[in-house]
């Protein structure tokens, strides 16, 4: 169609956009108003499409929409359809009518349920299970398929066929036997697991609630021991129930809580005697931030004394902690961490020592040749040794690791035969000083 020459000449449209930017299509231009002159510019073949553009569908819904709703409406007319004919054919005994209905039932009930179904598969069956999930359902499925062709199931019927029925019966009967003894052991087994776990919880339980008790325990003593300025009291009173407190704590833990108790007092510096003044109590500082020892007139914060008397504190931790004076009577020290511990004029009577670690562990004060256990009567002399050592009388020194020369040579002097008899080493040339 050729344009009229008696009209001016078609004005190039506006770009028309849409507000985000993108080109309109050709029904939504279709949808805005036409002028005269839009009409004349463009031709009668798209003139022709965009009104059919404009133009609803049949089944009112746009162009390109699934009708779903449609589509889905005959499956289910014909799925009844075909389940009154097989209600038909069942009711008239007629197998093909009857056969031949619950095969479009069935067809068309699979048709309905598949994407459900595999949308419910595929949602709470991840894919690594459907793949075993299936694998192991057709792999069953084959086997039994495969046993059949190849005449298993035959040669099982006809050996079970030639079997005596008494036989089986008694074979039965052994078996349910051979059963009822299997969930006897399953049922001990099982009741043992609960007592173990029961005993791991219980165990579990206790640590808990001794871990509890002993940072109460710290608590009340740092809270007992300190003065609103942060020293250390020395009234009879503060220190005689620091020291119930202790003891008392002492005597219902572990080996393990004892040593944690054991470390809290001595790095506190309250199992040293510390010099106090006279007047005041208060104790005094050394000049290096920290206080000073008195080992021959000081006085202790908490003295032990018997609290660890007969205790068992076998392979536990008690490094660089101030024993000193206290009594180990009876005492299992067996695979302790005894490095640079205090046990000058510690009673370690009877006491195990079997592979403890004695690396700089004091036993004296002075040197070994001069040192010599604690007296009742005697005051120690801390410049010679003299009555500044640990009572080792009896004790066993079995496998005891890094003993020095000086500590294997005062535990041999002051030992007593049972003592050298486990000294590392042997006490070769060393006087029994005990004996004489």
């Amino acid at each position: 169609m050729t344009p009229d020459p008696n009209l001016p000449p078609a004005q190039p449209t506006a770009d028309k956009r849409l507000p985000n930017g993108i080109p309109p299509s050709s029904s939504e231009l279709a949808r805005t108003a036409l002028t005269a002159e839009d009409i004349d510019a463009i031709s009668q073949t798209n003139l022709v499409r965009l009104l059919a553009d404009r133009s609803p569908t049949p089944n009112g819904l746009a162009p390109g929409t699934p009708a779903t709703t449609s589509t889905r409406t005959p499956r289910v007319l014909i799925l009844l359809l075909a389940t009154a004919i097989m209600f038909a054919g069942l009711t008239l005994n007629n197998f093909w009518i009857g056969t031949a209905g619950s095969i479009v039932a069935l067809a068309i009930s699979i048709q309905i349920l598949w994407v459900p179904l595999r949308r419910l598969l595929v949602e709470f069956i991840p894919e690594q299970e459907r793949a075993i999930l299936f694998g192991s359902v057709f792999g069953l499925i084959a086997l039994i398929g495969f046993l059949q062709t190849t005449g298993v199931f035959r040669r099982i019927g006809a050996t079970l066929a030639t079997l005596g029925w008494d036989a089986i019966g008694a074979l039965g009967e052994v078996l349910g036997a051979i059963g009822q003894i299997l969930i006897a052991i399953l049922a001990v087994y099982v009741a043992w697991r609960q007592y173990i776990i029961s005993r791991d919880l219980t165990i579990q339980q206790n640590t808990i609630t001794q871990q509890q008790t002993i940072d109460a325990y710290f608590q009340g003593v740092s809270e007992l021991v300190l003065d609103e300025e942060g020293l250390l009291e020395d009234w009879p009173q503060e220190r005689a129930i620091a020291e119930g407190r202790t003891a008392a704590i002492l005597s219902s833990v572990d080996a393990s809580g004892k040593a944690k108790v054991i470390r809290f007092l001595s790095r506190a510096r309250l199992l040293s005697p510390l010099k106090r003044d006279l007047r005041l109590g208060r104790a005094i500082l050394d000049g290096a931030g920290g206080y000073e020892e008195d080992r021959l007139h000081g006085i202790r914060v908490i003295d032990l004394g018997v609290m660890l008397a007969k205790a068992d504190l076998a392979g536990t931790d008690l490094r660089w902690t101030d024993l000193s004076e206290a009594n180990l009577i009876r005492a299992n020290l067996s695979h302790t961490d005894l490095v640079k511990t205090n046990l000058a004029r510690t009673i370690l009577c009877d006491a195990k020592l079997r592979s403890a670690d004695l690396n700089g562990t004091r036993f004296f004060y002075g040197k070994p040749e001069d040192a010599s256990p604690r007296s009742r009567t005697v005051p120690p002399d801390y410049r010679t040794g003299q009555h500044t050592g640990a009572v080792v009388e009896g004790a066993d020194f079995t496998e005891a690791q890094q003993m020095s020369d000086d500590q294997r040579y005062y535990c041999c002097a002051w030992g007593g035969a049972k003592t050298r008899s486990t000294i590392p080493g042997g006490c070769e040339g060393i006087p029994n000083k005990l004996g004489r």
